[in-house]
């Protein structure tokens, strides 16, 4: 395929592929442990990374403080579950430090919710702005279900602390059909109630989980039935992530719509993920791992660390390939271990 550079809104960045995008967000996985077991995410048999090969916190800084340097603006800290990651707190504050500098415009998490009544005020003095809580249902029995786990309660009440010490939060919900498709008007209701937006994803056949080779609820369907209930408005801005989004009328907050599988949004990709042992993955989709850990472990200087960090980029994939096949490849890392 004859390769198309794609128009420029500003400026080239140091972080530009081949392609034209400008990449200015990082997703950052701290560690590949939870403590839910969420049956799309998961494997009934996983097994966690040894811990030597993970990388420590201040390796994870000087990585993450190397893509801010050459121009990354948004950084997200995901797990597993990042808030069961001893020091995680503290690694956001060192790196809320770019923020204060205006290196960087954004530092927010993704977490499952269940430990973030604990650490929200710690989270918001860290400089974490949003959150994003994966939330799936309100019904107590499906939550089980869905999770391997009991906790619902602690991860409405992990919502409500982030948003008493002035974090935003965005729901995050997997589309499962015959599972929590009933539930998400209901979940719409809710955090309009709880002045909080949501997003519902489409489920991505990434290996290794239970669910990996079940078909995905597509959300153009979704977004029909949802029509017969709420007044869904375009809204012109939208995140830098790949969420479309409406606002719903009747809460006045905004529902995203993330399609992997219906739509894709390589076209407009801003962002690489940085797995918990470094390797930096270009695409969720393809096999385009890429080892950063060797670098650093061999007592690279800075400049050496920006220069594998270049060359990385400049091999990111035009685009993903979910729809041509039932699975990812299994030498892509599991889902748990790349934070989404």
């Amino acid at each position: 395929m004859e390769r198309e550079c794609l128009p420029l809104e500003r400026p080239l960045s140091s972080l530009t592929d081949s392609f034209g995008r400008v990449i200015s967000y990082l997703r950052l996985s701290v560690t590949d442990r939870c403590n839910l077991r969420c049956y799309y995410c998961m494997c009934k048999d996983v097994k966690f990374l040894p811990k030597a090969e993970v990388l420590s916190l201040e390796e994870m800084e000087r990585l993450c403080s190397a893509f801010v340097r050459l121009g990354v603006r948004k950084l997200r800290l995901t797990g597993g579950e990042p808030l069961v990651r001893p020091g995680v707190v503290g690694l956001l504050t060192r790196l809320g430090h770019h923020l204060k500098t205006g290196a960087l415009d954004e530092l927010t998490l993704t977490t499952n919710g269940t430990l973030l009544e604990k650490y929200a005020t710690d989270l918001a003095a860290a400089g974490v702005s949003r959150v994003n809580v994966s939330l799936d249902t309100l019904d107590p029995i499906t939550f089980r279900q869905i999770t391997g786990h009991g906790g619902l309660e602690q991860v409405l009440a992990g919502i409500d602390a982030a948003r008493n010490v002035g974090i935003g939060v965005r729901i995050n919900t997997v589309a499962l059909g015959g599972v929590n498709d009933r539930d998400f008007d209901r979940l719409i209701a809710w955090s309009g109630e709880h002045d909080c937006d949501m997003a519902l994803i489409e489920m991505m056949p990434m290996g290794g989980s239970a669910a990996s080779s079940q078909p995905p609820l597509l959300l153009d369907e979704v977004r029909r039935r949802l029509d017969q209930n709420w007044t869904l408005e375009p809204v012109s801005s939208n995140s830098s992530g790949p969420a479309v989004y409406a606002r719903v009328a009747e809460t006045g907050r905004r529902i995203g719509f993330i399609t992997p599988m219906s739509h894709g949004f390589c076209q407009s990709c801003n962002r690489v993920r940085l797995t918990c042992i470094g390797t930096l993955m270009l695409c969720l989709g393809q096999d385009s791992g890429i080892d950063l850990r060797g670098v650093l472990r061999q007592a690279a200087t800075d400049q050496a660390i920006d220069a594998a960090i270049l060359a990385a980029i400049a091999q990111k994939p035009q685009t993903h390939h979910f729809a041509l096949a039932s699975a990812a490849p299994d030498s892509i890392p599991h889902m748990w271990q790349m934070g989404g």
